[in-house]
């Protein structure tokens, strides 16, 4: 346990702070995990086009190759996402799951398919939060 009696240069301000920075830092790797998670699994399901990702992909229109490209990329977000450093790759990783998310709420919203929406923006909604709560050694 980590205990502050009184605020030294370039320290936090005192326990509370530690508490917080502590509490900050377990909420961003949670969030981040189910977000590399899905970028992960959703990545290896598109490219092995397993159900449910890729059978609703060719409902909404999309051609079959798209698999093949999302799979790759969501596999190579999952990896720089977790990498330490890459402080520039992590940014276009997170604006690769967004620009997913958005673009799969999107396309459930133009196919009329309201029930569709919710997930990828559960997981846009989490892509941000990790994001927001990233610590200073992975932001640019």
């Amino acid at each position: 346990m980590v205990r502050a009696t009184a605020a030294t240069p370039g320290s936090p301000a005192g326990p509370t702070a530690v508490r917080r920075h502590h509490y900050r830092a377990a909420a961003y790797w949670s969030v981040t995990a189910v977000v590399v998670g899905e970028c992960a699994i959703g990545g290896a399901m598109d490219l092995f086009r397993m159900p449910p990702f890729y059978p609703v992909m060719i409902d909404l229109g999309y051609p079959a190759y798209l698999a093949t490209i999302m799979g790759t990329a969501k596999l190579i977000a999952a990896v720089v996402l977790l990498a330490p450093g890459l402080r520039r790759l992590k940014e276009w990783a997170y604006a690769g799951v967004m620009i997913n998310m958005i673009g799969a709420a999107a396309s459930h919203v133009a196919m009329h398919q309201a029930s569709g929406v919710i997930a990828p923006a559960m997981f846009a909604l989490l892509a941000i939060a990790s994001w927001a709560w990233r610590p200073p050694a992975r932001r640019l």
